[in-house]
Formats: structure tokens, C-alpha cells, sequence
């Protein structure tokens, strides 16, 4: 998390440049909207094509497709039964002490790899993908009421880079797609939105090496683009605006084979473990 850890703790990006990114002129985020639920089984880059043309827009070469996860996961069937789940007599007593549903507690313990901490009624995992959040990003807001939860995608680079080869394929422009989710962060307060998918570009971009207006040469510079990206897009995709998607224009992201992977620290550089 912070900038001025020592460079030689993070490997050098493969095929990093030597200089920073154009200047941007202009930046701009274009809502998506869907007029209906997506379902298990739909394609959603044909949902997204059929939105675009809904709303009279195109994709561009240079362009960069914003998706919540949300959508991607409904596609994808990841919904669980939640009177299926049988909840332990710890996530019982976890819940009755909380005012929770025991049954979210279980499910979030279930698809962990480890509890990172609970305490005042906050659980905090970490995912089989290696994603640290609450409740292991189980979902029950914005999907049937109560009845059912819905989970992350089960290889979220994956849903990426098969959005952007199906849209590759139909379009014939290589546009980058990031697949996001809201996320907490340890000593801040609030939402914001993080990358858990990323295809078609770098996740993040390498300054070391760079020389800054001054003459000085950056040591720790790497800034994490799929996670600011995801950000700006989360001004127009909110959790009530029924827009699951937005394309991001004017930004000179760097074309590559990055994964929303790269972007978690290892263990082995990670400070707070």
C-alpha cells in the first residue's frame, strides 16, 4: 500500500517503458445502462452490444470496457440457495450477537481461503482468488430480495479476457475490459471500486527509472491503472443506477496480457501480514 516501500521488494514489470504516459487532453466515463436483469446463460457481450446500440454508441479502438462484477457473476450462475445453507453453531452465535444472517457468515467462511480478522461484527477474508474483503464479496444486495446470494465470478481473469476475445471477434478492435467489485480498505472509510478482472492491457503502469520534471529518477513509482480505472468508473456504475457498465475514453492505458493478479502483493512483500 505504500509507494515508498523499498523498490527492490517489487520484481520490475515485464517490457516496462521508459517514459510516463502521454498527457490525456480528455477523459471520459459513458454509462452503460441495461434495461433488464442479466440472466444465467446470457452472453454478456452481446447484452453489452445491444446497450451500446440502445444508447446510440460505439466502441472505439483505444476505448476500455468497465464491468461489475455483479452482472458477470449472474451470467456466470454463481447464485447460491441461501435456504440451502446450514449454518454452524459459531456462525450462529457470531450472527445472533450481531443481528447478521448466519447463513451469509457461513457462506463467506465457506468460499475463503483464510479469516484475516473478525471483530465488532466485520468479517474480513481473503478469497480463493487472493482478494482481502468483506464476507469474501458474498452478495445478497441488488439480486433477488433475500433469497439467494450471489458470488464472485470463479476466475474473474478469466471472465475478462473471454469478454474481450467474443468482443475482439465480433468488433475487430481490441478493447481492454475490467471487471470490478466494491471494496473497503483498511484505515479508510467507505466504498470504493477495485480490479478483480483485467484483459487486454497492464494492470498497473512501471515509473521506475522514469525521470520527473525535475530532473529526479522515480524509485517506487508503480501506479496501479486497472484499480484507478475501476474507481473512475464507479462515479457513473453505482450500486442503485442500474448502469452494471461504462466505457472509459481518452486514457493511454498500456496494451499487454496483464491479470487483475498482478495488482495482489505477495505475501513475501506484504508488511501487515
Amino acid at each position: 500500500m505504500n509507494k515508498r516501500s523499498p523498490a527492490q521488494k517489487i520484481p520490475a514489470l515485464q517490457g516496462r517503458k521508459k517514459s510516463p504516459h502521454p498527457a490525456t487532453s480528455e477523459l471520459r466515463i459513458i454509462p452503460i445502462p441495461f434495461e433488464a436483469e442479466v440472466q444465467p446463460g446470457n452472453s454478456l457481450p452481446k447484452l453489452l452490444l445491444q446497450a451500446l446500440k440502445h444508447q446510440r454508441l460505439r466502441l472505439r479502438q483505444g476505448d476500455i470496457l468497465i464491468i461489475k462484477h455483479k452482472v458477470v457473476s449472474k451470467a456466470e450462475g454463481q447464485f447460491v440457495d441461501l435456504e440451502a445453507i446450514v449454518p454452524s453453531a459459531a456462525s450462529r452465535r457470531w450472527a445472533r450477537r450481531y443481528a447478521l444472517d448466519a447463513r451469509v457468515i457461513e457462506l463467506a467462511i465457506n468460499q475463503s481461503r483464510r479469516i484475516v480478522r473478525r471483530k465488532r461484527g466485520v468479517l474480513i477474508t481473503e478469497t480463493r482468488h487472493g482478494l482481502v474483503c468483506a464476507n469474501s464479496a458474498v452478495d445478497v444486495s441488488n439480486v433477488d430480495g433475500g433469497r439467494h446470494a450471489l458470488l464472485l465470478p470463479r476466475h474473474p481473469d478469466r471472465s475478462a479476457a473471454k469478454i474481450h476475445t467474443q468482443l475482439k471477434k465480433t468488433l475487430h478492435l481490441s478493447i481492454p475490459v475490467i471487471i470490478t467489485d466494491t471494496f473497503g480498505r483498511p484505515w479508510r472509510e467507505g466504498l470504493t471500486e477495485v480490479a478483480i478482472g483485467v484483459a487486454g492491457m497492464k494492470a498497473m503502469h512501471d515509473y521506475r527509472g522514469c525521470r520527473d520534471p525535475h530532473d529526479y529518477r522515480l524509485q517506487a513509482s508503480i501506479e496501479a491503472d486497472a484499480d484507478q480505472l475501476a474507481c473512475a468508473a464507479g462515479l457513473v456504475c453505482g450500486k442503485l443506477a442500474r448502469t452494471p457498465a461504462c466505457i472509459i475514453r481518452g486514457f493511454a492505458y498500456q496494451p499487454g496480457r496483464g491479470t487483475a493478479r498482478d495488482l495482489i502483493r505477495p505475501a513475501a512483500n506484504d508488511l501487515f501480514r
